[in-house]
């Protein structure tokens, strides 16, 4: 039988719990820009209200490190964990403020390419949703892990055939720089995706 020293100190649980979910709320508001007649002035607004909560979990966070003695698992993991699920948040809330800031959303249709991204980051979102209560017992979460290392090179396939149509000659060359910052922010959202994924192997093989 294995003994563990460590408390299962649920705050941290639900904290990164409250983080995953504000990135499918900061998807599910990036599907809105394919809606149309969408006010994008709003969802922009409502992912800045988002990307402000998750910073404020994030203190939370830090705090919590500073003032327990035990922690569950490895002070470094949790700062880390607690880390790149802010930066994940910070590149969402970026898509769509250079989508509102650039008037990317006034074109006659944004590429396909760039609404198959966000398809790719939404099911990112999700399965790290479901991944992070899991982190309490470190069970049934390989499976998480693999399919979003899958998803990211799936990102990475669809940025390469955005960028081909980007420098196709179909758009202006002020829109393929502005669409291009925001497809950067896309693959840097969706490889800030895998990175967590990373962690959490990390922290599950050291915690089995």
């Amino acid at each position: 039988m294995k003994f563990s020293f460590r408390p299962t100190e649920g705050a941290f649980y639900e904290l990164f719990t409250r983080a995953a979910q504000n990135l499918v709320k900061g998807t599910e508001l990036l599907n809105e820009l394919a809606l149309p007649g969408v006010d994008v002035q709003s969802v922009s607004e409502r992912l800045t209200e988002v990307e402000h909560d998750s910073d404020q979990i994030t203190h939370e966070l830090y705090k919590k490190i500073n003032s327990t003695f035990i922690t569950p698992f490895d002070r470094e993991d949790i700062y880390r964990l607690g880390s790149l699920l802010d930066d994940v948040m910070d590149h969402l809330e970026a898509v769509g403020d250079l989508l509102y800031l650039y008037g990317l959303t006034e074109l006659p249709a944004l590429p396909r390419e760039l609404h198959e991204m966000v398809t790719v980051l939404d099911q990112q979102a999700k399965l790290t949703a479901d991944a992070m209560p899991r982190l309490k017992s470190m069970k049934d979460l390989e499976e998480y892990w693999i399919e979003c290392n899958r998803l990211e090179n799936e990102g990475d396939r669809i940025n390469r055939q955005l960028l081909v149509r980007l420098f196709s000659g179909e758009y202006d060359a002020l829109t393929v720089l502005k669409m291009k910052e925001v497809a950067d922010e896309l693959e840097a959202a969706c490889d800030a995706f895998e990175h967590v994924a990373n962690t959490v192997e990390t922290i599950a093989v050291k915690e089995s």
